[in-house]
C-alpha cells in the first residue's frame, strides 16, 4: 500500500492527511490551530490525530502553505535589498512601483549596462558599489540581484556581483537569472526581491516541519507545493520561496479538483486571510503564463491562475462612521484570544460599562509572537513594546501607556509586518460563534466587543439589535464573495477587463444586483442583469460551507462542498507530481546588412550559430537537458517525461513583409517524487 502525507499550513489552521494514492481515498484526516510563534506544534499537533500506526509507512510527504501568500497580501517578510545592476535610480522611482518595487531603501540602483544583444558586456562601478553596499546590507537577510540584460549577455555581471558582495556581508543570495528567463529586467526584479523577502519565512516553515518529523520519526522525504500545482524538493524551496507564492492556492485548486470531479468547476478556497478562486476548464486549472501577479508584486512566477483577495474568517471588522467594514487585514479572533487569555475578558467589561465611544479600535489587543530582546534592527521602542506583551495580551491604550505614549503615536506597523506582533480584534470567526455556527473558542469576548461596535455605531446594545449585526456580517461576506466572483467570470469572459478594470459603475451594478436577490427582488420582469455560470462552485476550506451556497444560488450555480472539503489542501498537495518548465530563445541576429546568424538564449549561456536550423536543433536539445536537470534539482526520482513546444513569433514590417522575431523553445520535464 502506498501512501503519503499531506500538510497544509494556512494563517489559522494546520490540516494533515493520510492518502493512499492506488485508490485515491484519505485514510485519516485531522485539523489543528497554526501556532505562530512555534509552526511545529501546530503541525505536530495535527499529525498526533492521524493514525499513527500509518506514519511510519509514508513514502512522501508533500508540504502546502499559504504564509507566502499572506505575507504578499499583507506586506509582510523578511528584511530584504535588491541589487539593480544597468538602471539609474530615477528610472527606478519611475517605474518600479507598478511591480511592488517601491519599498523604501529595498532597492539600490547603479549605472553601467551592457548593450541589449550582450555582444557589450556591463561595466558598473564595482568599487562603489561594495563600498556603499557595507551600509544598506547591514540590517538584510536576504539579498537578490539583477542586471538589465542578463538574459542576454549569460548574466556575468550578476554573477560577479554576487561573489563581491558575498565578501561584504554573506548573505542568502539569489540572481534573477536563476529564477526567471524573461526579459522584463523590472519584473524580473520584482520576483527576485520578493523571493529574497522569503526566504526566512519558507525556513522557518520547512524548519518546523523538520522539529516535528524527527519528534514523530517520520523520515519521509520532503516536497513542497509549487505556484503551478507541481512539487519541488525542500532543498529547491529553501532556495526559490518565491516559487511559492500561491503554493497554498495551487493545493487547494488541485485538492478541489480531486474531491469534487467535476470538469468546468470554480474553486473557492476561504481562509483565514484570502480567499482564493480559480478557474478549471474540463478538467485541467486554467494557468497563467505571463507571470503571477499577488498583492502589489507583479513577477514572473508560473503557477495556476488564481484570483486572491482579502476575505477570510479572521478578516477585521472595524468601525467605519455608524458603520462597519470588513477590511483585508487579518486579526485573530477575539474569542480565540479570550479561550486562551480569558483575562483579556475583564478589560472588555470594563471598556463596555465605561460608556466610553472611540473611532479608533480600542476594543483590540496586541499580542507577542516571537521575541526580538536579542536581535538587531529593531528601536529601543520596538523592543520595549514587545517587552511589555511578555506578560500576556494588552489592549491598545495599556500598551500604548506601558511604552509610554498615547494611541496615536503608538507605532506598530513595523512589528506587525515583520509578523513579531499580531493584533486581535473582532472577525467572521467570531459572529459565527455567536450564531452558534462554530463553536471551538470562547465567544464570551467577541460578544462583549461586539456589543462595544454596536456603541460606537450609535446603535441600541440589545439581544435583538446583536443579532441584526450578526446577519449583517455575514450579508457582508457574502456581497464580497459574490462580487469577487462575479469579478472573476467577467474577466474570464471579456479578457481585456483584465487591464481596464470593471470600473466603478460596473462594480455598483453588481453589489446592487446581489442586494436584488438577496431581498427576493431578483426578478424585475422588463430587464435584468443576470450574472451566472453553468460551473459548479466547489468549496474548500473550513467556513467556506455558511457562505457559499446562498452566493451559488444567486450566480445560478450547483454548489458542492465535497467530503473532506475543510482539508482540501492537504489533500490536494499529495496529489501532485514535480515538474520543471525551462525556455530557450532563438533569436535571429538582424543588422543592416540583414540576418547575420541566430543567437541561442538560455537563463546561462548565449551562442551564435549559423543557420537557423541548427540553431533550432540546438535549441531543442538545451531545452530538453535543462528541463531534465531542473526537475533532478527539484526532487524527481525515476522516470521522467520531457516535452518540448515551440512558440514562433513574427512581425509585419510597413512594407507588408513578414519579419522573423524568433522562436520559443519550452521544455517541460514531469516526475514523481516516489518510485
Amino acid at each position: 500500500m502506498k501512501i503519503g502525507i499531506g500538510i497544509d499550513t494556512g494563517g489559522t489552521y494546520t490540516d494533515a492527511v493520510i492518502y493512499q494514492f492506488e485508490t485515491k481515498q484519505v485514510l485519516s484526516a485531522a485539523k489543528s490551530l497554526t501556532t505562530k510563534n512555534d509552526l511545529s506544534v501546530g503541525i505536530m499537533n495535527a499529525l498526533r490525530k492521524l493514525d499513527r500506526s500509518l506514519l511510519p509507512q509514508a513514502e512522501v510527504a508533500a508540504l502546502s502553505t499559504t504564509l507566502a501568500t499572506n505575507a504578499c497580501v499583507e506586506g509582510k517578510g523578511g528584511r530584504a535589498k535588491l541589487l539593480f545592476l544597468g538602471l539609474d535610480n530615477e528610472t527606478l522611482r519611475r517605474v518600479g512601483g507598478k511591480y511592488g518595487l517601491n519599498g523604501e531603501g529595498e532597492v539600490h540602483a547603479y549605472p553601467g549596462a551592457g548593450s541589449y544583444d550582450g555582444q557589450v558586456l556591463p561595466s558598473p562601478d564595482w568599487e562603489t558599489i561594495t563600498a556603499e553596499a557595507k551600509e544598506w546590507l547591514a540590517d538584510a537577510d536576504g539579498l537578490g540581484i539583477v542586471e538589465l540584460y542578463a538574459m542576454n549577455n549569460g548574466a556575468v555581471a550578476e554573477r560577479e556581483a554576487r561573489d563581491r558582495l558575498k565578501a561584504v556581508r554573506d548573505l542568502p543570495t539569489v540572481l534573477s537569472s536563476e529564477l526567471f528567463s524573461g526579459l522584463n529586467s523590472v519584473q524580473r526584479g520584482s520576483g527576485t526581491l520578493l523571493n529574497a523577502k522569503l526566504v526566512p519565512i519558507i525556513r522557518e516553515f520547512m524548519d518546523a516541519v523538520g522539529r516535528a518529523f524527527r519528534e514523530l520519526g517520520i523520515r519521509a522525504p520532503i516536497v513542497i507545493v509549487r505556484s503551478d500545482g507541481s512539487l519541488m524538493s525542500e532543498t529547491f524551496s529553501r532556495l526559490r520561496p518565491v516559487e511559492t507564492i500561491l503554493c497554498g492556492p495551487a493545493a487547494s485548486v488541485l485538492g478541489g479538483v480531486e474531491l469534487a470531479g467535476r470538469k468546468d468547476s470554480v474553486i473557492v478556497d476561504m481562509g483565514g486571510t484570502t480567499t482564493d478562486v480559480s478557474l478549471v476548464k474540463a478538467g485541467k486549472p486554467v494557468r497563467v503564463r505571463s507571470g503571477i501577479q499577488i498583492g502589489t508584486w507583479r513577477t514572473f512566477v508560473r503557477g495556476v491562475q488564481i484570483d486572491t483577495f482579502g476575505l477570510g474568517g479572521d478578516s477585521a471588522i472595524r468601525l467605519k462612521v455608524h458603520d462597519f467594514e470588513l477590511g483585508a487585514d487579518r486579526v485573530l479572533p477575539l474569542s480565540l484570544l479570550g479561550k486562551e487569555h480569558p483575562e483579556i475578558i475583564p478589560v472588555l467589561q470594563r471598556l463596555l460599562d465605561s460608556k466610553d465611544v472611540h473611532t479608533r479600535p480600542i476594543h483590540e489587543f496586541y499580542t507577542l509572537v516571537r521575541d526580538i530582546a536579542s536581535q538587531p534592527g529593531f528601536t529601543k521602542e520596538e523592543k520595549a513594546f514587545c517587552e511589555a506583551l511578555k506578560a500576556g495580551p494588552l489592549d491598545i491604550r495599556s500598551a500604548a501607556a506601558a511604552v509610554g505614549t498615547d494611541i496615536y503615536w503608538l507605532k506598530t506597523d513595523r512589528l506587525e509586518a515583520e509578523g513579531v506582533v499580531l493584533r486581535s480584534g473582532l472577525t467572521p470567526t467570531d459572529f459565527m460563534h455567536l450564531k452558534g455556527d462554530f463553536d471551538a473558542y470562547d465567544p464570551k469576548a467577541a460578544e462583549i466587543a461586539a456589543y462595544y461596535l454596536l456603541r460606537c455605531m450609535n446603535r441600541k446594545q440589545t439581544e435583538a439589535e446583536l443579532r441584526k449585526l450578526c446577519d449583517e456580517v455575514y450579508d457582508r461576506v457574502k456581497k464580497k464573495l459574490y462580487c469577487n466572483l462575479t469579478r472573476i467570470l467577467l474577466m474570464d469572459r471579456y479578457p481585456n477587463l483584465r487591464d481596464e478594470g470593471l470600473g466603478p459603475q460596473l462594480e455598483r451594478i453588481i453589489a446592487r444586483r446581489w442586494e436584488e436577490l438577496r431581498d427576493g427582488r431578483g426578478t424585475a420582469g422588463y430587464f435584468d442583469a443576470d450574472f451566472t455560470t453553468t460551473a459548479a462552485l466547489v468549496g474548500i476550506g473550513a467556513p467556506i460551507h455558511i457562505f457559499l451556497p446562498d452566493v451559488a444560488r444567486a450566480l445560478g450555480a450547483e454548489c458542492i462542498i465535497p467530503p473532506n472539503a475543510g482539508v482540501a489542501n492537504a489533500v490536494g498537495a499529495v496529489v501532485g507530481n514535480i515538474s520543471a518548465e525551462i525556455e530557450v530563445e532563438l533569436r535571429p541576429n538582424h543588422t543592416a546588412d540583414g540576418i547575420h546568424g541566430y543567437f541561442v538564449c538560455a537563463s546561462d549561456r548565449q551562442e551564435l550559430v549559423k543557420e537557423r536550423d541548427q540553431a533550432a536543433e540546438r535549441c531543442r536539445a538545451l531545452a530538453k537537458q535543462l528541463a531534465e536537470a531542473e526537475a533532478r534539482k527539484r526532487g524527481v526520482v525515476g522516470d521522467i517525461r520531457i516535452t518540448v513546444e515551440e512558440e514562433n513569433r513574427s512581425s509585419i514590417d510597413s512594407k507588408g513583409l513578414s519579419i522573423d522575431l524568433g522562436t520559443r523553445f519550452i521544455g517541460t520535464a514531469i516526475g514523481g517524487a516516489v518510485l
